[in-house]
């Protein structure tokens, strides 16, 4: 249950004292980051403010994202639209009209209000996006266990707000993912923001009281932060180390062919978003055209066209098109190159049982138009 704070007026606005976040989220079975003090008396409960009512994804996870914080550990939220209420708050998200960091107010509904993310990002930022922008180095920090001043914290920082929370910025503010008139093709209420919004008291509701619609509230907490901290530590245990291994594998390319446009991945991972990124990052001339790696079993090794871009399906030099579809025998006999596996019929992928084969085949393609 979520306790009526005392000395309130009880019917402008309702309050709840979150458990702490290991006991709050135990049903779920994630654990949790941080611990509340041992004893309330050795640190002053600070107190955070959003409001009631309807709830969206940016307030539930701002507030999440909040209490992982030192400054507002396991702090209490408040939920009220009263001014008078909110003017005594530590902080205060997503109502009030205010934004000001230095008196921890994060509101974006404000006229004039444009504050983005930054970092090349335009987005206009949410109440979860304004605690990300003042918190999330800190929260990235932590999980970490390494400095806020530590490069992979700055470059999980901009990873995650560009995979994670910038989507829950732009749906809040109504912001189209497509510059387009038309209708969307289809309907997505699968997102985060759909899911919290689901999570809101159904108008067939028999008990829209308070303190349920504070439960529910809770919930949405809980789930947007579940996902937050997912994110961060994806980033943290997969993206990193595989932005680390592209990195080293680009700048070796010129070890593989004098051309430096084939590159060998010396470890499989998800590669292709980081070989752009790193690519405009490095100003690296030329961009790499076919990438080499050994398959998941160890078999075979495959020689993949890099594509235009991240999500297209064209390739920026496609296999010679006279390989095609071949395979085996009929290919190593047209190829020239021995132990020829295949060639995908569009050109974007090919195998061989070496990696001198694939080495070859990659040079060879080079040449051919």
């Amino acid at each position: 249950m979520f306790p009526l704070s005392r000395g309130f007026n009880q019917k402008l606005f309702t309050s709840f004292l979150p458990r702490p976040l290991a006991a709050m989220s135990s049903s779920t079975g994630v654990a949790r980051v941080y611990s509340p003090p041992s004893s309330p008396s050795e640190v002053s409960v600070k107190r955070v403010g959003t409001h009631n009512g309807s709830f969206h994804c940016d307030e539930a996870l701002g507030c999440f994202m909040i209490r992982l914080t030192d400054k507002f550990s396991s702090a209490d939220i408040v939920r009220t639209r009263d001014p008078k209420v909110l003017a005594e708050l530590d902080a205060v998200l997503d109502v009030g009209g205010v934004y000001d960091p230095n008196q921890d107010r994060y509101d974006h509904h404000q006229k004039g209000f444009e504050e983005a993310f930054g970092h090349g990002f335009n987005t206009k930022l949410s109440s979860a996006g304004l605690v990300y922008k003042h918190f999330g180095k800190e929260i990235i920090a932590k999980e970490l266990k390494v400095d806020q001043d530590h490069p992979d914290v700055q470059r999980l920082f901009l990873a995650v707000y560009k995979s994670f929370m910038e989507a829950i910025d732009a749906v809040d503010n109504g912001i189209n993912q497509y510059e387009t008139d038309k209708p969307p093709r289809y309907v997505n209420n699968t997102h985060l923001s759909s899911r919290v919004g689901k999570l809101n008291l159904d108008w067939i509701e028999p008990d829209q009281s308070q303190e349920k619609e504070n439960e529910a509230f809770k919930r949405a907490m809980v789930l947007a932060g579940n996902e937050f901290l997912d994110s961060v530590r994806f980033h943290a245990r997969s993206w990193l180390p595989a932005r680390s291994i592209v990195m080293k594998c680009l700048e070796e390319r010129f070890s593989v062919d004098p051309s430096g446009e084939i590159m060998v991945l010396t470890k499989f991972c998800p590669w292709k978003l980081h070989l752009f990124e790193l690519e405009q990052e490095m100003k690296a001339e030329p961009v790499v055209k076919y990438v080499i790696y050994e398959d998941d079993r160890g078999k075979q090794w495959r020689v993949q066209a890099v594509g235009v871009a991240p999500d297209r399906f064209e390739s920026r030099k496609p296999l010679p098109e006279q390989w095609r579809g071949l395979r085996d025998d009929e290919l190593s006999k047209v190829a020239e190159i021995p132990d020829c596996v295949f060639v995908h019929m569009s050109g974007f992928i090919g195998g061989n049982h070496s990696y001198d084969g694939a080495l070859s085949m990659a040079r060879a393609a080079l040449s051919l138009p």
